[in-house]
């Protein structure tokens, strides 16, 4: 596809702010990555050789033990796969296991001496960031959290866009009483309290409703409460473009009201929308960071960079590692997303490039 000379242009300009170019290569690289997880921290391995067949566990059904050789109790239970590695090594020959970097799932509780609990960082035991209070390990926590809130504020970012700008672009393009009508309408929503809501909406929701659904649930309050900030931009905008010579001489010539949003009002707006995208991110993620810290987020027990804040903070004498571990990489994050933001500005500004039709 061949790319608008100008926006090939705005898209050099970005490659040249090396900071904010890199920070995107960077966050692309970890969300793709993120995507695989289940290849780099697990507690299934990635191949196992048995008696000369290769079986892939990763994305398979939980097999037991007495189909790898296993007997007594441990026939009829799901295999230990870090077990299984150990037995395999004591006895040679050519069975092998290959486990993943960190051999441990986010929701797995690692005893230590029988005991459950919080422990430092061990290079040894592959608890590279240590574990948190109820022996989880915390960097399979944070990779798996960071999913979840990158895809939820991907997920919240396009929602509130589409919302924003189709309804910002009728009441610029349309104006008059439907332009009337939704001021007033959007005023009264935006005064009432998203958290309240949260709380109130999550306290009568059945325990008995799946994390993926609960989840959803969370995203659409989020995105109900949120989409108003970009139908103001976006009305403003439009009202500015429907005026300009380009659009007054396509509705000269017969051109439909879709045609003139989409073909030529929207792609001169459009400076304007990237330009807010990174820092919505930015605003999801601090957003349902601070949801979980509350306790009004994500349900348990789902990674959370936010519930790994909240753990921190209440043991900070006795396991600084789990809000150290969680702080940095929320900072890490945000301070990504913002070069990003701030490069896309740059590039992007409408008061350096414009185009009209």
């Amino acid at each position: 596809m061949r790319l608008n000379p100008l926006t090939a242009r705005k898209l050099r300009r970005f490659r040249e702010i090396r900071r904010g170019y890199y920070s995107f290569v960077l966050l692309v690289s970890l969300t793709v990555l993120s995507l695989f997880a289940e290849l780099l921290i697990n507690d299934k391995p990635l191949v196992v050789s048995y008696e000369g067949v290769l079986i892939f566990p990763t994305y398979g059904a939980v097999r037991l033990g007495g189909e790898f050789g296993l007997e007594g109790i441990l026939a009829n239970i799901p295999v230990n796969y870090r077990d299984l590695q150990r037995k395999f090594r004591e006895e040679g020959g050519g069975n092998f296991v290959i486990m993943p970097i960190v051999p441990y799932n986010p929701y797995e509780n690692s005893e230590v001496d029988g005991v459950i609990r919080s422990t430092s960082p061990n290079i040894e035991r592959q608890h590279y960031l240590g574990t948190d209070t109820t022996g989880r390990d915390i960097l399979a926590r944070l990779f798996y959290g960071f999913r979840t809130a990158i895809l939820f504020s991907i997920a919240f970012t396009a929602l509130t866009y589409l919302i924003g700008i189709a309804l910002g672009c009728m009441m610029g393009y349309f104006g008059g009483i439907f332009d009337l009508l939704f001021q007033r309408i959007i005023e009264i929503w935006s005064n009432i309290p998203f958290l309240y809501m949260v709380i109130i909406v999550f306290s009568v929701i059945p325990a008995t409703f799946s994390i993926p659904t609960r989840i959803t649930i969370l995203l659409v309050i989020m995105v109900l409460f949120s989409w108003t900030f970009m139908t103001y931009y976006m009305r403003t905008e439009t009202y500015r473009e429907k005026a300009r010579d380009y659009a007054l001489a396509a509705r000269v010539l017969g051109a439909s009201t879709p045609r003139i949003i989409f073909r030529h009002i929207l792609p001169n707006t459009i400076s304007t929308v990237v330009t807010f995208i990174p820092f919505t991110v930015v605003a999801a993620i601090t957003a349902i960071t601070a949801l979980d810290f509350l306790g009004w987020g994500l349900p348990p027990p789902t990674p959370s960079i936010g519930e790994l804040l909240k753990q921190g903070t209440a043991n900070l004498t006795t396991a600084p590692w789990i809000v150290t571990s969680a702080f940095v990489a929320l900072v890490l994050i945000l301070t990504l997303v913002t070069f990003i933001g701030e490069a896309i500005r740059e590039a992007f500004d409408p008061k350096k490039f414009t185009i009209y039709r």
